[in-house]
């Protein structure tokens, strides 16, 4: 791919689908664990907490399924 030209737009791509995965599974992860705008606004360590944790495991998880892969 190097040799091509192809090499850059194809991590382009990859990592254009690895946050679009990002985003739809923390979405899914914050409906699921009720995590919400009021839960922000009344107790932000808590939400930021709960957040970073989502996104960590969110991040673990899709780097396993496209990165890695």
């Amino acid at each position: 791919m190097l040799t091509n030209g192809k090499l850059n737009s194809y991590l382009a791509d990859i990592d254009k689908q690895a946050q679009e995965r990002i985003e739809r599974h923390i979405e899914g992860l914050k409906q699921a664990q009720g995590i919400t705008e009021q839960l922000k606004a009344e107790n932000t360590s808590e939400w930021v907490g709960r957040m970073n944790n989502i996104r960590a495991c969110v991040v673990e998880i899709v780097n396993e399924e496209i990165i890695y892969a």
